[in-house]
């Protein structure tokens, strides 16, 4: 059933309208089954964490090793508990989707290994438009991040991260790679909503883990929690998130 976004249940909007030209049809098939089988949590949760990924083509080259840490980051999620999951990708043209939000963060993990690569640009903004519709519905945590370039508007992001940081949905923004543009647009989101801005690669997993684990205890907890962690990579967060400057 192509061109349907992965929402939850009970009238929600879909994050955009999209045209599947690249995307076959199996694919996108066998994405939604995938979803469908996903159970919603109970409302116990303490907190909502959107988990965004950039899905375009440039993150090809380190796609199966970015899976792999991707997984790991949603097995340190789901151990840091009290917190219910949103898994939300864009690639191709205009191809963004979300799942249902879950407490059994490996659900989306097996979810996200079905997602590959497609061309097309980057659609931050969809994603930031999204974590602040669904907060209007029912408050979220925070958003997290993991992309490598930005090739939109950078005043449209920056109005939009200003929008989040009012509503209190801090943004952990994630830059795989070395792109200028990127990192100028994620300091600025994560600065303009009250988060954090962090580079990782293949060779920074531990800390990586560890930082987004941090990110786990903060919305679960908020910035008690956090302190009380006493972790170095919390002890960074907690730095960036007092600083009000997105990170260094």
């Amino acid at each position: 059933m192509p061109g349907r976004d992965i929402t939850d249940k009970g009238g929600e909007n879909p994050v955009v309208p999209e045209s599947d030209e690249q995307s076959s049809k199996r694919d996108i098939a066998d994405f939604l089954d995938a979803a469908r089988s996903i159970t919603t949590p109970a409302d116990g949760g303490s907190g909502r964490l959107i988990f965004a990924l950039d899905a375009t083509m440039s993150r090809q080259p380190t796609w199966d090793a970015a899976c792999m840490l991707q997984g790991e980051m949603f097995n340190a999620v789901g151990r840091a508990g009290g917190l219910n999951v949103q898994l939300v990708y864009f690639r191709g043209f205009g191809e963004c989707r979300a799942s249902k939000w879950v407490a059994d963060t490996a659900q989306l993990r097996d979810l996200m290994v079905r997602i590959d690569c497609r061309g097309g640009h980057t659609q931050i903004a969809k994603v930031l438009k999204h974590a602040r519709d669904e907060t209007v519905r029912k408050p979220v945590s925070a958003l997290v991040f993991i992309g490598d370039a930005m090739e939109e508007n950078i005043d449209k992001l920056c109005q939009l991260a200003g929008e989040l940081g009012m509503r209190k949905v801090p943004c952990f923004m994630f830059q795989e790679g070395g792109d200028a543009a990127a990192q100028t647009a994620f300091r600025e989101i994560a600065r303009l909503s009250g988060g954090a801005y962090l580079r990782f690669d293949g060779s920074a997993a531990n800390a990586l883990l560890n930082l987004l684990k941090a990110v786990a205890v903060y919305a679960s907890g908020g910035m008690k929690a956090l302190q009380n962690a006493k972790s170095r990579e919390s002890r960074l967060l907690l730095e960036q998130l007092s600083g009000g400057k997105g990170g260094k």
